[in-house]
């Protein structure tokens, strides 16, 4: 798991956020929305602090979900982070 929670990381720095980014939290906090779900495609929001959250889209299916990408939104600024690429 270390691995997905490092490539989390690399993907959401490559899109050019510099805030900070635990990717073990992040992975957690998205399974955590999947959890309450039913099977089929969702967009979905997180508020992480007053100016900054992520917007997102992804496929939950029984026991698992596929991230395809979240939008981040720090203030004025969006990072589009592409899970699927």
């Amino acid at each position: 798991m270390e691995e997905l929670y490092q490539l989390i990381e690399d993907k959401i720095k490559a899109s050019g956020y510099t805030g900070d980014v635990d990717g073990r939290e992040f992975y957690y906090e998205v399974s955590a929305e999947a959890d309450t779900k039913d099977n089929g495609k969702y967009l979905f929001m997180v508020k992480k602090t007053e100016t900054v959250y992520y917007e997102g889209c992804m496929d939950i299916m029984d026991k698992d979900f596929d991230l395809h990408y979240i939008d981040i939104h720090d203030g004025d600024n969006t990072y589009h982070v592409d899970f699927d690429a």
